[in-house]
């Protein structure tokens, strides 16, 4: 009975710490009302070209809603949903290099590397993404080391 309540406990306790931790990454999170990427399917940035998704196919992946275009991309996310997550939480990639900074992006605005989608910050005339096409091995490395850093 002792160890029947022991695992009652741990199994508790872990799906507690899941939840918290699924809370504290939402907070990290670029995202509006629960919804990332601005509502774009996280599918099709794979696909050459990022689309809005439809509030009709959503799926909530760890506290975050996605949006997508079509059931494929939505069946295609749900197989390997960490493949299509935006890389540093969906904030601008080339910010999180530079200054460590959550900054707001263009979602239209991407580039693909090493099976990530990485978005960059593309207003008023200032785009981020030229920026780190420069200097883009030193940013990524700067920016996982940051990202980690957000997210303890």
């Amino acid at each position: 009975m002792k160890l029947l309540i022991l695992l009652f406990v741990f199994s508790a306790g872990a799906d507690l710490a899941l939840a918290q931790s699924d809370e504290l990454r939402k907070l990290h999170f670029n995202v509006k009302k629960n919804v990332a990427l601005e509502g774009y399917d996280a599918v099709s940035y794979f696909n050459g070209k990022p689309v809005e998704g439809d509030e009709d196919l959503k799926f909530v992946y760890k506290n975050i809603i996605y949006y997508f275009a079509s059931p494929s991309n939505l069946e295609k996310f749900k197989l390997n949903p960490d493949k299509y997550e935006p890389a540093y939480g969906g904030w601008c990639a080339y910010a999180m290099g530079e200054t460590g900074e959550k900054v707001k992006i263009d979602p239209e605005t991407f580039k693909i590397l090493d099976g990530r989608v990485y978005l960059f910050y593309n207003f008023w005339g200032n785009n981020t993404l030229e920026d780190w096409k420069k200097n883009e091995k030193k940013l990524k490395e700067a920016a996982d080391h940051n990202w980690k850093n957000i997210v303890r």
